[in-house]
């Protein structure tokens, strides 16, 4: 026989074993057994209940397995020996299989964050034997494994019969809400580094912004704050009477009039109320946000720049999913849930008429305009109280600088400051007077539209009428 003919003899066996079925019986892993002792029946008679979480609830799902197994004397968890073939294996073929011999091992775990400067270690990959109901179960987590095609976090359990399971399964989502790391927090959903899917939870500080911070026309911030805060201060009351707590506040107005000032007070003022702030690519998750936003209650979901993805449906020749997203998140919470839903634009002209057309939405519009000439003198007076600026050169600067916005008011104190700062002396009236000068003169068009001014000098000859008014659309 030449070596040709024996490797094509050899081909042809392989093949023939490869194409024979696998007869061998699935026999109990010794996971499997140490599994069947704690139940007291074999794993393969119950049925298996399974439920998911999204990847940012890991460690609220690890808090609520912890507290259960806690309150058991015999309760513990077990990690998984294997490989990773485990991470293939549905719960079932972890505790039988015809070659694996999958075994308690130790558990994995995973770092993840709790807060702006804080972590701690979850579960990643582990068993849970536990009572429930005086019933044993078993409860498999599993962290997300995109490598492995697992996007969120995954439950299986075994318990006596299908209702224990469902039953278990609740309780364990209503201790994951109950203790939250999330709760009472300051989030953002963010895309990943490439913007096309989701990159996580992010853990934001709670801003600190007074009152005597945010400069709008007299009585505007009590009655956004009325609307925001008091409900849900009165929420028990307002149920007893029947009233929906949920309500959707909309600020609209130029750049640089204050509404992210007013989000970042509402934000400041409502501590131990989530709240979950969308913007820029953010707002792509909109239905995630809503199902947090419900589960924290009580909660304040904020979306920033609405008009991005809420224009008028007609506008762009077609529907739009992210606006019928943001529908379906205002429209689907209950009105007894205490959420506020604030949003902000700076082109209340483009926003689909449906935001505003049902309680809930939309219950209160608010313009916040450009500063009058009084607000004007209380946000120079503001910016300026902490240099040698005089107050009459401020009132003074505040008197002529009619038409801008609070960020002119915030960049004329800095360029003031920053002339005499790199002349090496301490600021003059002179500095802010010059500095007003530079900014309100015609050649500073393009920086006075950025920020906000009001004010533009006449074009010139040569100059299209319409040129740079682009810039006033800036967000």
């Amino acid at each position: 026989m030449t070596d040709e003919q024996f490797l094509a003899d050899l081909h042809r066996l392989v093949r023939r074993i490869n194409e024979m079925p696998d007869t061998r019986e699935a026999q109990p892993t010794p996971l499997g057994h140490a599994v069947e002792a704690f139940l007291g029946r074999d794993p393969e008679e119950l049925p298996v209940t399974r439920d998911s979480f999204a990847a940012h609830r890991l460690a609220d799902v690890g808090i609520a397995l912890q507290t259960l197994v806690a309150e058991d004397p015999r309760g513990h968890v077990v990690g998984v020996a294997g490989g990773q073939e485990k991470q293939h294996e549905d719960l079932p073929g972890l505790l039988r299989h015809r070659y694996s011999t999958f075994a308690p091992g130790p558990v994995e775990y995973a770092t993840v964050a709790t807060g702006p400067d804080e972590s701690r270690q979850a579960v990643a990959f582990g068993l849970h034997l536990l009572h429930h109901a005086d019933a044993p179960a078993a409860v498999l987590l599993r962290a997300p494994a995109p490598m492995f095609g697992r996007e969120e976090v995954a439950l299986e359990v075994l318990a006596r019969d299908a209702d224990a399971g469902s039953t278990l399964l609740a309780e364990i989502r209503r201790r994951a809400n109950e203790h939250s790391v999330i709760r009472g927090k300051v989030v953002s959903f963010t895309p990943d580094e490439f913007g096309h899917r989701f990159g996580g939870l992010s853990f934001l500080q709670r801003p600190t912004v007074p009152a005597e911070s945010v400069v709008l026309p007299d009585g505007m911030l009590e009655r956004i704050r009325a609307h925001v805060v008091d409900i849900g201060a009165h929420a028990d009351e307002l149920l007893r009477h029947g009233q929906h707590l949920k309500r959707g506040v909309l600020l609209y107005g130029p750049p640089g009039t204050g509404k992210t000032l007013t989000v970042q007070h509402l934000t400041s003022v409502t501590a131990g109320r989530t709240a979950i702030l969308l913007q820029g690519g953010g707002l792509a998750y909109v239905a995630e946000a809503a199902r947090l936003a419900r589960a924290m209650s009580p909660s304040l979901l904020v979306f920033e720049d609405v008009d991005l993805v809420a224009t008028e449906r007609g506008m762009f020749g077609g529907p739009q999913p992210l606006l019928f997203e943001i529908l379906d998140a205002l429209d689907g919470v209950g009105g007894d849930a205490d959420i506020a839903f604030v949003m902000t634009t700076n082109r209340a002209d483009l926003l689909e008429p449906a935001l505003a057309s049902r309680p809930g939405r939309a219950d209160l519009a608010v313009e916040v305009p450009l500063p009058d000439a009084a607000a004007r003198r209380r946000l120079f007076r503001l910016y300026g109280g902490s240099t040698p600026l005089s107050a009459q050169a401020l009132d003074a600067a505040a008197d002529r600088a009619e038409g801008v916005t609070a960020s002119f008011a915030k960049e004329l104190i800095r360029r003031a400051l920053l002339r005499a700062i790199l002349d090496g002396r301490e600021a003059s009236d002179a500095d802010l007077d010059a500095a007003l000068d530079e900014m309100l003169e015609a050649g500073a068009r393009l920086t006075r539209s950025l920020l906000g001014s009001a004010g533009e000098a006449p074009p010139a000859d040569d100059e299209p009428e319409s040129a740079g008014a682009t810039f006033g659309w800036t967000r």
